[in-house]
């Protein structure tokens, strides 16, 4: 009873630490909670080594990061397939394109197409594009205001237009 009662703040951290842990994990961002875990689980293991020495402080150390990373492990195993994967804690639903959602806008309409530039591009500008105004980019090249130019290629919301040769 004498052992646990002196190591009662060591038992304490770890304890504290590894919850405090578990806690960040769902919790987005980095605050409180896991610097909060780290500081405790550090102290646990200067509490180890100053009373028992750096043996046994680095066994425990290790042991600690061991327990941290089953812990974890169960955690992220239980948000993806267990229990806590049914409760409103874990986001199930998701964007998808045949329901509507579209993360960026169609620009692959505006592939060969031509248009004139509304202002300076340096590389990047406006230009107008099909009687829409379009946020394009040259591909480094710099292109006067009101300069035909036509649509080369098309990645994601990114479009690169090229100088049209009159």
């Amino acid at each position: 009873m004498d052992f646990i009662l002196n190591n009662l703040p060591i038992l304490i951290c770890a304890v504290v630490g590894i919850g405090l842990i578990i806690v960040e994990m769902f919790m987005p961002g980095f605050g409180i909670p896991g610097i909060s875990g780290i500081v405790l689980l550090i102290a646990a293991a200067v509490f180890t080594w100053i009373q028992h020495g750096y043996v046994v402080g680095l066994g425990v150390s290790l042991i600690l990061l061991v327990i941290v990373g089953i812990a974890m492990y169960f955690s992220i195993r239980s948000a993806t397939k267990g229990r806590l994967s049914r409760s409103p804690l874990v986001l199930k639903s998701k964007q998808s394109r045949e329901e509507g959602f579209i993360a960026t806008d169609e620009y692959d309409k505006y592939l060969d197409r031509e248009g004139t530039t509304l202002t300076v591009l340096r590389p990047a500008g406006m230009a107008e594009i099909d009687g829409e105004r379009v946020n394009v980019v040259s591909d480094g090249n710099f292109i006067d205001k009101g300069v035909r130019v036509k649509v080369r290629e098309v990645e994601g919301s990114r479009v690169m237009v090229e100088r049209l040769e009159v």
